[in-house]
């Protein structure tokens, strides 16, 4: 349950990501910064990371970059101490 729920929050997560790229190419409306890392602290960090050198959006900013890496380091720590939230 819980792995469906992270692959969800991923996918979205990743597409508002490709979503504000694309905006960000054209000059047209951008996805808040504050929207893409409640995704990441929802789960969602693991797409943005792959898709900050994938894509190359944000990983030039420093206070985005520092905030992502954050995230992604409490996930990993909850996920290695707590592992029975994915069984």
């Amino acid at each position: 349950m819980v792995l469906g729920y992270l692959a969800f929050v991923n996918l979205l997560s990743g597409l508002l990501f490709w979503k504000d790229k694309r905006a960000a190419k054209n000059g047209s409306w951008r996805v808040p910064e504050a929207r893409l890392h409640l995704l990441e602290l929802l789960g969602g960090v693991f797409c943005n990371w792959v898709l900050m050198y994938a894509i190359r959006h944000k990983n030039r900013k420093i206070s985005y970059y520092a905030i992502t890496y954050l995230l992604l380091i409490a996930w990993i720590a909850a996920l290695i101490y707590f592992p029975r939230i994915v069984q």
